[in-house]
């Protein structure tokens, strides 16, 4: 078999040879301008156009191109601010609950040192049952902090705070009260400026006005103005003696005219409650009982 010799020619040979080319044209164009000024004419009529349309269409690219890349950027900024703007939000509504929770710490202090001869802890409600009115919930104290049944709870701050209720259960990080607005509530309590006793009593109609009800006052001729001062008695055998419960709205004589009975305003706002105090001294523990 007879081998086929193929035809090739080294890279070196065909690159001189379009120098040579390119040199010959050169030299001719410039000694035959004048010969060839039709041509480059016609030349030139027909390429400007084409480099118009061409750098039209490159312009338009361009601008284009500039756009989208404008666009992209801008996209990259609008989301870094809204970022930074979720951030500030953010950093805003953690500064006005750490203010609020302040306030609530300042409310608690004034409170503390309004009773400042019980020791006590502070606590969180954490559930209430359903109505507008705590007059049972729940708060984040328990056993493992020294809570116990019959404890004494406050609310409020120094110059507008006292009784809320009494813990009737007790878990290990948690406590149920009952408030002086349930209707199950009875308290010993007493008109300061009188010394006169009573017994303060939730109910279900007055509590949803925002009212309590006092009765069994002695019918004396000692009058009790309204505004008066209520705190509980030291005949109470489950509260402290002298916390302030509320202020007197209304006396009236009951139908046996020997007693009376009428209305008070809490102290503490019982269709709000974040914070509380509570007592850690029972009132039976200043009172023991005589031994055998």
């Amino acid at each position: 078999m007879r081998r086929k010799n193929k035809f090739s020619i080294e890279p070196k040979y065909i690159l001189i040879f379009f120098v040579i080319l390119c040199i010959i044209l050169i030299i001719t164009s410039y000694k035959f301008k004048d010969t060839f000024a039709p041509v480059r004419s016609v030349a030139g009529n027909v390429v400007t156009p084409m480099q118009k349309g061409i750098n039209t269409v490159g312009t338009f690219f361009a601008e284009k191109t500039e756009v989208f890349t404008s666009m992209k950027d801008l996209k990259k900024k609008n989301e870094k601010l809204q970022k930074e703007l979720n951030s500030v939000t953010y950093e805003n509504k953690i500064l006005q609950q750490e203010k609020y929770e302040l306030a609530e710490l300042r409310k608690l202090y004034g409170l503390d040192q309004k009773y400042a001869n019980y020791p006590k802890v502070a606590a969180r409600v954490i559930d209430k049952d359903p109505g507008n009115w705590y007059k049972v919930f729940k708060i984040d104290k328990g056993s493992k902090d020294g809570l116990k049944v019959n404890m004494n709870v406050l609310a409020g701050d120094g110059s507008g705070g006292g009784l809320v209720g009494i813990i009737t259960e007790v878990g290990h990080n948690w406590a149920k009260v009952r408030s002086i607005v349930d209707d199950t509530s009875n308290v010993g309590a007493m008109i300061l400026s009188t010394n006169e006793t009573c017994i303060v009593s939730g109910n279900r109609e007055l509590s949803n006005k925002g009212l309590l009800e006092f009765s069994g006052l002695e019918n004396s001729k000692t009058k009790i103005s309204t505004g008066a001062e209520v705190v509980t008695s030291y005949l109470s055998d489950k509260y402290h003696q002298g916390i302030l419960i509320g202020y007197v709205k209304e006396v009236k004589v009951d139908n046996s005219n020997s007693t009376r009975s009428g209305y008070i305003t809490p102290v503490v706002d019982f269709g709000k409650l974040e914070t509380v105090l509570v007592i850690t001294e029972l009132r039976e523990a200043l009172d023991p009982k005589p031994k055998d």
